[in-house]
């Protein structure tokens, strides 16, 4: 079935297990590991919670260029309960694929928590999903428009029942430390929400 595109030969695989089980041990804090495994960790009980409240998470992300949409789609079964995202790296496409406003982008610019809480509104109803998580931030090395790198913020947002919150990260590292750490900690933040 292309709309699901998972292999039904890679189910078994233990390294990713079924996001639907709920026998599976809880996971540390994720602020504390930001290892590529922990980062997996969580994408799977992200789609665990996520299919267990039998919801759908789309994606808007612009300095981790897909990543987030990476791991996720990395779990076995993960079209169960993720509908697909945008890159919108180029500030335009924050208007054109993610929905924010354009007077938002002029006023405040790509990387602001205005921005970022409009890019998971956007993500969530253009993808036709419950959830829309969003990261907009620099990478560094050097600093943009005002902005260090490392600033980054994180949207998180849930239309349907009017959630939206927006947190600001100030991460330290090299460029791909600060896009590893953006989306630990994304994921980490969903991850609470579902289990509340």
């Amino acid at each position: 079935n292309p709309a699901h595109g998972d292999n039904p030969a890679h189910g078994d695989n233990p390294a990713h297990g079924d996001p639907a089980r709920s026998d599976n041990p809880p996971h540390g804090d994720p602020a504390h590991d930001d290892t590529p495994a922990r980062a997996g960790i969580l994408a799977h009980d992200v789609l665990a919670a996520l299919v267990a409240r039998n919801q759908t998470l789309a994606t808007a992300e612009s300095l981790t260029g897909g990543g987030i949409g990476e791991l996720l789609t990395s779990v076995a079964g993960a079209s169960r309960a993720y509908r697909g995202g945008v890159i919108t790296y180029a500030t335009d496409l924050k208007a054109s694929l993610a929905g924010v406003e354009p007077a938002v982008l002029e006023r405040d610019g790509p990387v602001a928590p205005t921005t970022a809480g409009q890019m998971a509104t956007g993500a969530a109803r253009r993808c036709g999903a419950d959830w829309g998580l969003a990261v907009t931030g620099v990478a560094g090395p050097d600093a943009q428009d005002g902005h260090q790198a490392g600033q980054v913020f994180v949207g998180l947002a849930q239309p349907g029942a009017g959630v939206l919150e927006v947190h600001e990260l100030a991460l330290t590292g090299d460029r791909a430390a600060i896009r590893a750490r953006t989306a630990t900690a994304a994921l980490g933040r969903l991850l609470e929400l579902l289990q509340v």
